[in-house]
């Protein structure tokens, strides 16, 4: 099987980001794996091999070599002059450079230069001084696409993926945004992604939004009326969806492996478990975007940067599910 071409960009210069990519260089079978280009300016990826006290060889290509390029290669850029580089500082230069990398990730993605984007942490108020204009770094990516469908983040563990039905709300704001068509899209989103990763036959658990999963409607009517016809709707297709499960002990299942995804209906209902189930693993993806783009979920660790204490698992755990999922998807390809 052809290798994938996995692009790399550094995130925000002034965190955890350039050394946590030098590390991963460093994990073993990670070359084996991928091809793999870093898109940066070369005295980011120099600065994150010297805080990770790591050999990181550059082998800069020009772009036209690209579709070429085996093994570890590095795409020049010139986003941002050394002296510029701020560590544990939100700046605008570092929000700058942070998008003007993701940028050409994505342009060479959707000219199928690159297989899947794997973006270390960026830092939201960087990114916001620079002009993100969005609601955060996957609104972005699906406005710099073009990309008018559904998508959403997601968040994923070892061998397990949360979807939600809201995200970025208050909780008060939850029940009412909570309706049919949006318990669909976060159902088919899981299996979809599932099914890009290599698992065709997977098994989502649909969490409840009530206590006790309200209880026969004491707590509420919404498992009756919402989540209960749409599960059902589901199952009489043959997918294998279960619920609704009451949240305080939908993710026992999980922890158990009997699913392979919980759909839940807020933002901290997954979050919480996931973080508690293994924070130094946590990889979010950008769910339904045409794109691959995979980070870890843990943030720019300003508190820590520089000092060559950055745990490189969750990345790695993001560079795996990348690589599974372009070799799922040249195996598709194949079979056509």
């Amino acid at each position: 099987m052809t290798k994938p071409r996995i692009a790399i960009v550094p995130g925000d210069p002034a965190g955890i980001g350039p050394e946590l990519i030098a590390k991963l260089l460093g994990e073993d079978g990670v070359l084996d794996a991928a091809n793999i280009l870093l898109i940066g300016d070369s005295h980011l990826w120099k600065r994150g091999a010297q805080q990770a006290d790591l050999e990181v060889p550059l082998n800069t290509i020009p772009e036209v070599d690209i579709a070429a390029q085996e093994g570890l290669s590095h795409l020049e850029m010139k986003t941002i002059v050394s002296n510029d580089v701020k560590i544990s500082e939100v700046t605008v230069e570092g929000g700058t450079t942070s998008l003007r990398c993701l940028d050409k990730a994505l342009d060479l993605a959707q000219l199928e230069l690159v297989d899947g984007v794997l973006f270390a942490p960026f830092n939201k108020s960087s990114m916001t001084s620079a002009g993100l204009n969005a609601e955060d770094e996957h609104k972005y990516m699906a406005r710099y696409l073009g990309f008018k469908g559904y998508h959403s983040e997601i968040n994923v563990l070892d061998e397990l993926m949360t979807t939600r039905v809201t995200s970025h709300i208050g909780i008060r704001d939850v029940a009412k945004k909570i309706n049919r068509e949006g318990v669909k899209r976060a159902v088919n989103l899981a299996n979809d992604t599932l099914h890009r990763a290599g698992n065709m036959r997977p098994r989502i658990a649909v969490a409840a939004l009530n206590p006790h999963a309200g209880d026969n409607g004491k707590f509420g009517r919404e498992e009756i009326d919402i989540l209960e016809p749409v599960i059902k709707s589901f199952q009489e297709l043959q997918m294998n969806v279960s619920g609704p499960w009451p949240s305080d002990t939908v993710f026992l299942k999980a922890q158990r492996g009997e699913v392979d995804a919980v759909v839940t209906m807020y933002h901290d209902q997954g979050q919480i478990a996931i973080k508690l189930m293994g924070f130094e693993r946590g990889v979010t993806v950008a769910g339904g975007l045409p794109i691959a783009v995979a980070t870890p979920a843990h943030g720019t660790a300003f508190d820590i940067a520089g000092q060559n204490k950055a745990n490189v698992g969750a990345t790695k755990q993001a560079f795996d599910l990348l690589v599974r999922m372009a070799n799922t998807h040249h195996a598709n390809t194949s079979a056509i």
